[in-house]
């Protein structure tokens, strides 16, 4: 009897009992479907992820000055001096300046608008293009001029599309408008991507009497050379301070990384403890394939009478319990293909964020193997008592 007649005659035993085979079914269902359903939360997390963190710029490295309490202080003229001597790994740099005040637009008032005081560089730091006007330019910064670009959000709903050459007032202090930057979101909203104002950082530094600027933006060559950039200004930001303290440098990179690796960890737990529902429902199946192997005593006896080798007995109780795993399992897949579905509309309409729960091929494959798997593995005992069976006390069996 090769493998096909085997995997035939199994299946016509599975269906005979077709309401027990679906029971003995389920904790193989519940568990595939549990896995994938937690493998694809996992993969649209880090989609997302790092979809947000591009917005970022992964190549991006934030530099904070603490001081804590040191005498010494760096200029900004030394911060760029550190990017020039490290002109292979660090493309640019930008001071950035929050500036607070209430942003007056008319009679109207924006309370979630982002204003910062930063480089003309910034700009193409963010790889943000102009809509209309002009950039920044090196003269604004020197001559802290009171000029500034906004984000689209701002200038579609207070200016109708038209704000380059008006003004608005951040506090007391008036600017001029001078450029509009590209819609950034599918929807601009208040408070998101699309509403903020740049200004010259050293404007900003004077309207908020700010002295030593502690805030600076880097960005590396690429994310490969992050590393190296991060290094280098450690390196040289530690030659004015003598103190690590003094200081933190944070890479978008790395964070990006590290948080990936959180994500992973817990996708992965989860996953495992999803997958003790395997074994259970692989208990089950060994359970039903002894209570098999019991009804059908008579008919392993007359087999074994007629001449059946055990191999072929063992094979036939082996390949039921696989073939109904791995049933099991194909259930599994479609269900956790369609409870993914379910699980990105529900996300998507609670949290309100742009996050697909995508099953991976990888997570379906393992799905299928330990599905089989656990098939084999938890029918083998009943296999062995069913071929172990004495033909003349099988025969005997009522």
């Amino acid at each position: 009897m090769n493998f096909f007649d085997t995997a035939r005659l199994a299946l016509g035993n599975i269906m005979t009992s077709k309401m027990r085979t679906f029971l003995t079914m389920l904790g193989i269902i519940i568990g595939v479907s549990a896995v994938i359903l937690i493998v694809g939360l996992g993969n649209g997390m880090q989609i997302y992820m790092e979809r947000s963190f591009e917005t970022l710029g992964t190549n991006t490295i934030q530099v904070m000055i603490l001081g804590r309490g040191s005498s010494r202080s760096i200029s900004v003229d030394q911060i760029y001096r550190i990017a020039d001597e490290n002109s292979d790994c660090i493309e640019n740099v930008s001071p950035t300046v929050s500036m607070a005040g209430t942003v007056k637009i008319g009679t109207e008032t924006l309370n979630s608008t982002s204003v910062s005081g930063v480089s003309e560089d910034y700009m193409e730091m963010k790889t943000y293009q102009l809509s209309a006007g002009r950039d920044l330019r090196y003269m604004d910064i020197k001559d802290r001029k009171a000029v500034c670009i906004i984000g689209s959000y701002i200038d579609k709903e207070y200016f109708n599309g038209s704000s380059v050459g008006k003004t608005l007032k951040v506090g007391s202090r008036k600017l001029t408008i001078i450029g509009v930057a590209e819609q950034q979101e599918d929807e601009m909203r208040s408070g998101g991507t699309d509403d903020f104002i740049y200004l010259p950082y050293t404007t900003a530094a004077r309207y908020s009497n700010t002295g030593n600027i502690r805030s600076y933006m880097f960005t590396a060559m690429d994310k490969d050379s992050s590393d190296r950039a991060v290094k280098a200004i450690e390196n040289g930001l530690f030659k004015v301070f003598e103190d690590d303290r003094s200081y933190t440098v944070i890479s978008m990179a790395q964070l990006l990384d590290t948080f990936t690796t959180m994500l992973n960890v817990m996708i992965t737990i989860l996953a495992i403890i999803a997958g003790i529902s395997l074994v259970v429902g692989g208990i089950g199946i060994m359970n039903i394939m002894l209570v098999s192997v019991t009804e059908r005593t008579r008919e392993i006896g007359i087999r074994k009478a007629l001449g059946a080798k055990e191999s072929v007995i063992m094979s036939q109780f082996v390949t039921e319990a696989a073939v109904t795993s791995v049933l099991g399992g194909s259930v599994g897949i479609l269900f956790g293909i369609a409870l993914c579905r379910i699980a990105t509309v529900i996300v998507t309409a609670l949290l309100d964020v742009d996050m697909q729960v995508v099953p991976s091929a990888g997570s379906i494959a393992m799905a299928v193997g330990v599905s089989a798997g656990i098939g084999i593995l938890f029918g083998w005992l009943p296999a062995r008592k069913a071929a172990n069976l004495n033909p003349i006390d099988a025969l005997r069996y009522e």
